[in-house]
């Protein structure tokens, strides 16, 4: 991506490029994403495998990021990863994997916007039967991987929407230098090119961190959404 001055400083040039892929490839790369950034379970081994067998399917730029992926995770095993997933995902704020934290943050608007993901869900025809809440970034790939094909569009919208807070999931894995940061690169490399208005959102995400509390109860997801 270009270096461009913005209000807040400069683009920063780590910010993933888009890489041209069809819209099968995009569904296989949140499938993956999916699988591979949820909780290692005692079947995680067998997920591997079949991630394994997807990859020639992926432009070589994306497979190779899984592949630094699946191969971390295969060295490091099962118990490891489980512990790393743990201190990473559910103790780090900035790796959060609700996506409604980088938008509203820890506010009152918590509650609207995670409603506001639960219709988008139903209004893609899918019912999660996962624990975890509907912004769950696990959740909204699943639902986008499984979409028909007349909402993929704005199924994959959806995810760029977010992609500031992902790209700060991103950055802080990098700094931890852990394994998932791989899945993230390649789910990026699989969303639309980012635009100046995210890159701006995302550097200011970087320095002040998810917005505080706010008055009043509209909803700032960049979606449309309904009141509870």
């Amino acid at each position: 991506m270009a270096r461009n001055r913005t209000h807040t400083g400069m683009v920063p040039e780590d910010l993933v490029r888009q890489i041209p892929m069809q819209d099968d490839q995009r569904r296989i790369v949140f499938m993956i994403s999916s699988l591979m950034m949820d909780y290692p379970d005692e079947d995680f081994v067998d997920k591997l495998n079949v991630v394994e067998g997807q990859l020639d399917e992926l432009p070589l730029p994306v497979a190779a990021n899984i592949v630094e992926f699946l191969d971390a995770a295969r060295v490091k095993g099962l118990r490891w990863l489980q512990e790393h997933y743990v201190e990473t995902f559910d103790q780090r704020r900035r790796c959060s994997l609700f996506l409604t934290y980088y938008a509203v943050g820890d506010t009152r608007q918590r509650g609207t916007a995670i409603l506001a993901f639960r219709d988008m869900l139903r209004s893609l025809g899918f019912e999660s039967e996962r624990d975890e809440l509907p912004d769950h970034l696990c959740v909204v790939l699943e639902a986008a991987a499984l979409s028909d094909p007349g909402r993929f569009t704005d199924a994959t919208e959806v995810l760029a929407a977010h992609r500031d807070g992902i790209e700060v999931l991103r950055s802080a894995l990098d700094n931890l230098d852990s394994p998932y940061r791989y899945l993230v690169v390649a789910l990026c490399q699989a969303l639309p090119a980012i635009d100046q208005e995210t890159a701006d959102s995302y550097m200011e995400l970087i320095r002040s961190g998810p917005p505080a509390e706010m008055v009043g109860i509209g909803t700032p997801l960049p979606f449309p959404t309904s009141q509870p």
